[in-house]
C-alpha cells in the first residue's frame, strides 16, 4: 500500500487543529515534554526490560518514522495545535501553539478496517475540550476520508480524565484488556473503548458539538 487517502492533511475545529508533525517544531515538541514530564510519567509507554528493541526516539527520528509509516498505510500522527485567542471560553490572547500528540496507529485494513488512537495534552490546557475536539476530528477523518470502519481508545482504569474523553464523545465501553500495555515500568490492564463507522451516521464532530450544546444535567 502507499499512502493514506487524503494525509497528510491540517484537520481544524475553532481553536483546536491536528497538524502532521513537523521537524520545525522540535524546539516546541521539547518544552512541552519537558514542563509536562511529571504530568505524563505515569501514563508514558515504556518499553519491557527483555524486549530487543528499546531505543527511545528523538523528536526528528520520530518525524520520520512517523512518514514512514504513514507512507506504509499504518499510522497518522499528528501533533495538537491550540489557539487561545479562537477560544470563546477562555479569557487569554496567547498565540497558537502545539499542546499535545494524537496518533491514529496500528491500522489494519483487508477486512478489519479498524485501527486504534492514543493521546495526550498539556496540563496547562486540560479541561478545555482540547482533547475530545480532537479526537473527534480524527474519527471523522478516519471514518470519512481514511476508509477505516472501526476505531478503538485504549484507557487504564485509573485514568479518570481521558475515561471521560471517551464518555463524552459517546464512545462503546468494551471491557478491560488485561496487563495490555506496559506503561510507566509495568504491565498495565487497559479499558477499551470503540466505535463504528454506523454508530456516527452524523459524525462525531457534530456528535461532539451537540453535546457541547446540551444543558447540563
Amino acid at each position: 500500500m502507499s499512502g493514506v487517502r487524503g494525509y497528510p492533511r491540517v484537520l481544524a475545529e475553532g481553536a483546536v487543529s491536528l497538524r502532521p508533525p513537523r521537524v520545525r517544531d522540535a524546539e516546541a515538541w521539547r518544552e512541552l515534554q519537558a514542563r509536562n514530564s511529571a504530568w505524563l510519567s505515569r501514563w508514558d509507554p515504556t518499553v519491557p526490560p527483555n524486549a530487543p528493541y528499546s531505543r527511545r526516539l528523538n523528536y526528528r527520528q520520530l518525524v520520520r518514522r512517523g512518514r514512514q509509516e504513514a507512507a506504509q498505510g499504518r499510522m497518522l500522527p499528528f501533533n495538537v495545535w491550540y489557539d487561545e485567542s479562537a477560544d470563546p471560553r477562555v479569557e487569554g490572547n496567547a498565540p497558537e501553539r502545539m499542546v499535545g500528540q494524537l496518533n491514529v496507529a496500528g491500522i489494519a485494513w483487508g477486512s478489519l478496517c479498524s485501527a486504534h488512537i492514543g493521546y495526550w495534552v498539556d496540563e496547562r490546557v486540560a479541561g478545555r475540550g482540547v482533547i475530545p475536539t480532537a479526537l473527534a476530528l480524527a474519527i471523522d477523518f478516519c471514518f470519512q476520508t481514511v476508509g477505516l470502519h472501526r476505531i478503538e481508545v485504549n484507557i487504564r482504569p485509573e485514568n479518570a480524565p481521558s475515561r471521560r474523553v471517551a464518555q463524552k464523545l459517546g464512545l462503546r465501553e468494551e471491557g478491560l484488556r488485561v496487563r495490555y500495555l506496559h506503561i510507566d515500568g509495568n504491565w498495565r490492564d487497559h479499558c477499551s473503548y470503540a466505535v463504528t463507522h454506523e454508530e456516527v451516521p452524523e459524525g462525531m464532530l457534530a456528535r461532539w458539538r451537540a453535546a457541547q450544546a446540551s444543558p447540563i444535567g
